[in-house]
């Protein structure tokens, strides 16, 4: 498992307000299809694991917007673990426009299924916790 792992996005007209700055909202789906690309880096699929009845929730997240974004521009999501228990994954993700920091995150997780809390499978246990 390498470190951290890096999503590249664009920033498209329906990703802006009215006055041409990225919606809040937008960052939100920023780091969503970040994290579905980590674990899919890791072999994880979410089709796969909707077969046994497994989602991922996002349980709480603490986010700080630092700098804005603007149309066309191109940013790097970076999405790291920090902690893997049973039954969550805590990650670290930042959006960066260059040498810039744009909005930080930390952001908790948990398995459900059938609406209730899961342990977390065991091929995202066995995937994050390498090296740790």
């Amino acid at each position: 498992m390498s470190a951290s792992h890096r999503f590249s996005v664009r920033v498209y007209y329906e990703d802006t307000d009215f006055s041409g700055a990225v919606y809040h909202a937008a960052y939100l789906h920023f780091f969503e299809r970040a994290r579905t690309e980590f674990l899919r880096a890791e072999g994880i699929h979410h089709s796969e694991l909707a077969k046994d009845g497994i989602a991922f929730a996002v349980r709480s997240m603490d986010i700080q917007f630092i700098r804005g974004a603007t149309i066309d521009d191109l940013l790097v999501v970076d999405t790291a673990v920090l902690e893997v228990t049973g039954a969550r994954l805590t990650l670290d993700q930042s959006i960066e426009r260059g040498d810039e920091l744009i909005v930080r995150a930390k952001v908790v997780v948990v398995a459900v299924k059938a609406g209730r809390a899961a342990r977390l499978p065991k091929a995202v246990i066995s995937a994050f916790s390498r090296g740790r």
